[in-house]
């Protein structure tokens, strides 16, 4: 065998190599790519977004900031456009005891990012629907989550099947045809307590 015989053989097994690894990634659940999402924040202020219920929102070296005060009367923030079906991916960064998420659909569908008030403990990426469904839970997330620091959630909604990762690894998946009708991506501050979280690289496309 020649030399340019060897190499095109090698290269071959390598291709192979690189396959297996992205396939056997995929198996166990890892992120897809993510380049084809289109941005929902410019990274500069809050074009496209609309704020109810307090001025508690703001743009900070290139992150979305909400930060609630003394009064504690919590707010949200609302992309200008809906979506039904839909793939949004982005960091998220908090510490302490906060209680956030991420909605979508109408009626209101949310993924708890943080503490739930009413469970009293960090229930993130988990599904709350005025409960937390037991099979909606992301009891993994708490081996993934990086307090203090970025993590990357997605979330996928696709017909009555809502599915959601974190930092690379699916945790959580839900099926409901209760939430069926399209509307605004929303991020909440929670009323009740002193909180700060902060989102940045959003991004969503419609499937």
């Amino acid at each position: 065998m020649n030399r340019f015989s060897v190499l095109a053989v090698a290269a071959r097994l390598f291709c192979m190599l690189v396959m297996a690894t992205l396939w056997g990634t995929r198996a166990l659940g890892e992120i897809p790519p993510s380049a084809d999402l289109p941005a929902i924040f410019n990274g500069s202020d809050l074009a496209g977004w609309k704020v109810v219920g307090g001025p508690y929102w703001k743009v900070v070296d290139g992150a979305i900031v909400g930060e609630n005060d003394a009064e504690k009367k919590g707010s949200m923030l609302y992309t200008e456009k809906p979506y039904g079906d839909l793939v949004i991916e982005g960091e998220v960064r908090f510490s302490g005891e906060i209680d956030s998420g991420i909605m979508v659909r109408k009626p209101e569908l949310q993924v708890q990012i943080g503490v739930s008030r009413s469970l009293k403990k960090d229930m993130t990426c988990s599904f709350y629907n005025g409960k937390y469904p037991e099979e909606a839970q992301a009891p993994k997330a708490a081996e993934l989550l990086r307090p203090g620091e970025w993590n990357r959630i997605r979330l996928e909604a696709k017909g009555d099947t809502f599915t959601v990762w974190l930092n690379g690894q699916k945790v959580s998946q839900y099926t409901s045809e209760k939430y069926r009708e399209p509307a605004p991506i929303g991020l909440q501050i929670h009323p009740g307590l002193v909180m700060k979280v902060e989102f940045r690289d959003l991004r969503a496309k419609a499937l």
